[in-house]
């Protein structure tokens, strides 16, 4: 039997009405992040793409834009959520447990061109929490590991201590079907890894210009930089896909606080190709 979406519940009733969701597990992956599975009521399905976003509810205490960390692939009733404490309301979800009620509205936005990297080679950019969306694609892309190319993963981070999901990393490190380069910005005695911002692993990065799609998720202080050492291996600004995080507010392109310029980042994105926003003064 077919599963309903939980953005068909959603439309059939009030677009602004979150659905309760129950929490199954938590853990917490460094002192300020913390990653939670979520089980939809039965029969639902949240059917999203990597790269879409959820607005997550503490009733009581607010709502905001989440990331969906897990993959369409591993999805069966259940997601998962990879949450930075920040404010009020993260930190009222972080006091949560085993068996306690959030609530979801979404997916929303437009995800990653997941159709459009089948075939190429892939370079997958993340900064420090931008690693949570992107491991979305990246375990769909293990998932189907035959239908793209060449896989590299880099990933940059404050410091050990906020080196995410280490136990993932430990085994993509070990595969032979992609690569994973990781640096920190301010190393410990225990760190024996590369040291700099995730621009300076772009050196031993040599691909084919011809073949090639770079997905680049951080901080928007680092888009600037990683751009331009994409550009200057000739990775064309249409292969290259960016992730914009704002203030969505309502997720339907309602309420205009997740504005740049005049495009919608809840409905139009969060997911763009360089081409799309390069001209965009707010952007950058």
């Amino acid at each position: 039997m077919r599963r309903t979406l939980v953005s068909e519940v959603v439309q059939s009733g009030s677009i602004f009405t979150p659905i309760p969701a129950r929490i199954v597990s938590t853990e917490q992956l460094t002192e300020h992040e913390k990653r939670f599975v979520i089980a939809l009521p039965e029969g639902l399905a949240l059917h999203h793409s990597p790269g879409q976003f959820l607005m997550v509810s503490v009733f009581g205490v607010g709502e905001a834009p989440i990331s969906i960390s897990s993959s369409p692939s591993r999805s069966n009733g259940s997601f998962e959520l990879c949450i930075r404490r920040v404010g009020d309301l993260t930190s009222a979800i972080h006091q949560l447990e085993r068996g306690d009620i959030i609530g979801v509205r979404g997916p929303f936005g437009r995800g990653f061109p997941v159709e459009r990297l089948r075939g190429k080679d892939l370079i997958f950019v993340a900064g420090g929490l931008g690693l949570a969306p992107l491991r979305s694609l990246i375990d769909e892309v293990l998932d189907e590991r035959g239908n793209y190319g060449l896989l590299t993963v880099l990933y940059g981070t404050r410091s050990p201590d906020n080196i995410l999901f280490k136990k993932e990393l430990a085994d993509w490190e070990k595969r032979r079907d992609m690569t994973l380069s990781i640096t920190v910005d301010q190393p410990d005695e225990s760190w024996f890894g590369e040291v700099g911002f995730v621009t300076s692993l772009f050196d031993d990065l040599y691909p084919n210009p011809r073949n090639a799609v770079a997905v680049v998720v951080g901080p928007p202080v680092m888009y600037s930089g990683v751009i331009k050492r994409l550009r200057s291996l000739n990775i064309p600004e249409g292969n290259i896909w960016l992730s914009f995080e704002r203030r969505m507010k309502c997720g339907v392109g309602k309420c205009g606080h997740c504005q740049l310029n005049h495009i919608y980042t809840c409905r139009m994105g969060p997911s763009f190709a360089y081409s799309e926003v390069k001209d965009l003064e707010e952007a950058f």
